[in-house]
């Protein structure tokens, strides 16, 4: 293959700013340890909220003498309660990863190849703004398209909107949580939000199905559940593996993977059936009961027995626990929840159960949230693009309510999809596209139609060795950020402020855009100096400002609204019918469905397996494997195989394999073998994101196995777009060394 841009070792520099300071990083790491505060010690504590995971955990980082010490909760804040996860305890690691990024980085032509060499930041934004204003006179704005993830890409954002393009995404959506969110929009008129408006601490039944709360460590809900258990809580836990959650359940459903659908038609069935609805609830709020009714009437537990393998007493008892529970029975929404390729019906499915036990705005359901809205700051209109990303594929996914990671990233790689309509540039703001988006070759295909590919990171993702310029950014202990607003039980803002100087030449993002922007006659949309004359207006808007807010770190403002629907109170919702749609008007209208139905989904060949995946209490995806701190917990994943199926192949425990998916593609690298019962034999399971190829991440490379690159048959939810992962089958490649015994 002939590529305009080959990946380029980031870490084949040699001399300059990538290897001169690896003793300074481990003096630096080896200070942050925890110890005992003696006299005369200075200690400084200073506002951040986490950049971990989405939950954005409010807190303090402390430093002793000058130097590095921890990390720990604002016992005001709502997200935390005053205690971090393991997650955010480990943040501190971030700023000590001595493999950080430390200088720009531009991608040049040498007489035996291309090559990155080190950059001063003017020589970065001149060439950054020579080819984007290329691609916009030649283009148009539209044609720069803008992928992120974490808060810090605000000013990145505004600048990508004054270019002139609406092209902004984040893989959280498409490849994550978006089926949710459009089911319970079709369904309620609104979303969960993030993060999710679950009354978990109030539940008397909480209904888990493939969700791992306490694998994927949401800090605010694993404290919630265990609140919940405390108090008696029944669990009911839905996972063909026997998961941390499964292990505190009542009901542990060892369900046949791809048939949740019908598990959940199934239980729909026995509460109407048998009258175990709310029927006030259901009679004041919602419409089109009658037509759901017809739609699962045989839906009966005896028809889904042999589709999930869960027998009808354990369907029907697992349902009237739930109804006996009501309203205060939450069935769970989930976040990852890209599966099958039809998986914004099947959240609607549990969005319907939820309606008919009453739950949403109940207590020990789904609460209304409050949260804090700022004005923009004062500046000239956007300019109004000519197209947006809904227009490179106009006919298909008529519900997506945000833009489509995937699509963009296909619309790239195949200028054919919509020849007026060229994407010719890539801002990537904290988003490693190798391991968040399925099916990496079309990513690098995309790549190589791009007349410019900006990373923006902190560490050497993989993405980084694809990229034109690498601008290093500093951590969020280094740099002020947004104010976070994020909806909960409360009003609350909270403050991101540095601890530390950035270090070496990295810099905050909001820097760079001020950089960058003139040069790309956008000036006008940064009407302010700094971030702290930026955040301090912000925070006047509330009656706060950031003296107080660098005091107090956490800010409660009145004003919130009831948590809960109040008895016999009318409320009518965002739909077209104004009432909760049990079956769906829009849907139909479209042509899809009203109310969901079971699809049997594809098989695994024989002597193949389906892969899962999922999350790791100590790591948020592939951005935290090389958290020297983090690391240190878990550094690499394993393969949970059911012991029959190791029985059936000679595995023993700890064997290292590899696997090959049904299209042929074999894992990068081995994977160690975890022999147990705790899962069903027609699958296998590993945590996402290890593998890393990038040597410079000296703790991730070659740790474990990588999941993305292995998935296939992507099938697309054809309602909002979204990327199934796990029509995913695969066999084992076994080593002809490497057994060891654990």
């Amino acid at each position: 293959m002939n590529n305009r841009r080959s990946f380029l070792k980031i870490g084949a520099l040699g001399l300059g700013g990538l290897a001169v300071a690896p003793t300074l990083m481990r003096r630096r790491a080896d200070a942050s340890a925890t110890f005992p505060v003696q006299p005369g010690d200075s200690v400084t504590m200073t506002p951040t909220y986490c950049e971990i995971c989405f939950w954005q955990c409010a807190g303090w980082t402390f430093t002793k003498n000058g130097r590095p010490w921890k990390i720990v909760g604002n016992p005001d804040d709502r997200h935390s309660n005053g205690r971090f996860c393991t997650r955010g305890t480990g943040g501190m690691g971030a700023y000590t990863d001595p493999d950080r990024l430390r200088t720009p980085l531009l991608r040049v032509e040498g007489p035996d190849g291309q090559h990155f060499r080190e950059a001063t930041w003017e020589e970065a934004f001149d060439y950054i703004a020579e080819k984007l204003n290329h691609v916009r006179s030649t283009y148009g704005g539209e044609s720069l398209a803008m992928f992120s993830h974490g808060n810090g890409a605000t000013h990145f954002k505004t600048l990508t909107k004054a270019f002139g393009s609406a092209n902004i995404t984040a893989p959280s959506y498409a490849q994550c949580r978006g089926p949710r969110d459009d089911a319970f929009l079709l369904t309620f008129g609104e979303t969960v939000g993030s993060p999710e408006r679950t009354d978990i601490e109030n539940s008397r039944c909480l209904v888990l199905i493939g969700s791992h709360i306490g694998e994927n460590l949401h800090n605010g809900q694993v404290q919630e559940m265990a609140t919940a258990i405390e108090r008696g809580a029944e669990i009911i836990v839905v996972d063909p593996r026997f998961s941390v959650a499964a292990s505190k359940a009542k009901h542990w459903l060892p369900i046949k993977p791809s048939t949740d659908l019908a598990l959940l038609l199934a239980w729909i069935h026995v509460i109407v059936e048998e009258g175990l609805y709310d029927r006030e609830y259901v009679d004041r709020y919602t419409t089109g009961f009658d037509q759901l009714k017809a739609a699962v009437a045989s839906n009966t537990p005896e028809w889904a027995y042999p589709i999930t393998t869960l027998h009808p007493d354990v369907i029907r008892e697992t349902a009237r626990t739930m109804a006996r529970n009501a309203p205060a029975t939450l069935v769970h929404p989930g976040r990852h929840v890209t599966w099958y390729g039809d998986d914004t019906q099947r959240s609607r499915a549990v969005a319907i159960l939820n309606a008919l036990l009453g739950s949403w705005g109940r207590k020990g359901g789904f609460y209304f949230p409050s949260e804090v809205a700022f004005e923009d700051e004062p500046h000239p209109p956007y300019p109004k693009p000519r197209w947006t990303w809904a227009d490179l594929a106009p006919d298909a996914y008529p519900f997506a309510s945000s833009s489509i990671a995937s699509l963009i990233r296909d619309a790239t790689a195949d200028p054919s999809m919509a020849p007026d309509k060229p994407i010719k540039a890539w801002l990537v703001y904290g988003s490693n596209l190798i391991y968040a988006l399925p099916e990496p070759e079309k990513t690098i295909q995309a790549i190589q139609n791009l007349d410019l590919l900006v990373a923006v990171d902190i560490q050497p993702a993989e993405i980084c060795g694809w990229a034109d310029v690498v601008l290093p950014e500093c951590t969020y202990l280094e740099r002020y950020d947004d104010i976070r607003t994020s909806p909960g039980r409360v009003r609350q803002i909270a403050l991101r402020a540095p601890a530390f100087e950035p270090s070496f030449d990295t810099k905050p993002a909001a820097w760079m855009v001020k950089q960058l922007a003139p040069r790309l006659g956008l000036e006008a949309w940064f009407p302010w100096n700094d971030m702290e004359e930026w955040l301090d207006r912000r925070l006047a808007q509330v009656g706060s400002s950031l003296e107080e807010m660098r005091r107090i770190g956490v800010k409660t403002l009145d004003g919130e609204g009831p948590l809960y629907l109040a008895e016999g109170e009318a409320m009518e919702f965002n739909t077209p019918s104004g009432r909760i749609e049990l079956a769906s008007e829009q849907l139909a209208a479209a042509g899809f469905d009203a109310v969901p139905r079971y699809t049997p989904h594809d098989e695994p060949p024989p002597g193949y397996y389906r892969l899962l995946s999922g999350r790791s209490p100590a790591h948020t995806f592939a951005r935290t494997i090389n958290n020297p701190l983090l690391n240190e917990i878990q550094s690499e994943n394993d393969l949970w195989v059911n012991t029959v199926t190791a029985e059936d192949w000679g595995l023993k425990n700890g064997q290292e394999v590899r696997l090959r998916n049904s299209a042929g593609r074999i894992s990068t690298f081995p994977i160690r073998v975890r022999v147990t019962e705790r899962i069903r034999p027609d699958s296998l399971y590993m945590v996402h994101g290890f593998g890393h190829t990038e040597k410079l991440l000296t703790k991730a490379f070659g740790r474990g196995a990588d999941d993305n690159e292995l998935i296939e048959n992507v099938k697309i939810d054809p309602l909002m777009g979204a990327t199934a992962r796990r029509n995913t089958f695969v066999t084992f490649e076994i080593e002809e060394t490497g057994v060891e015994a654990v």
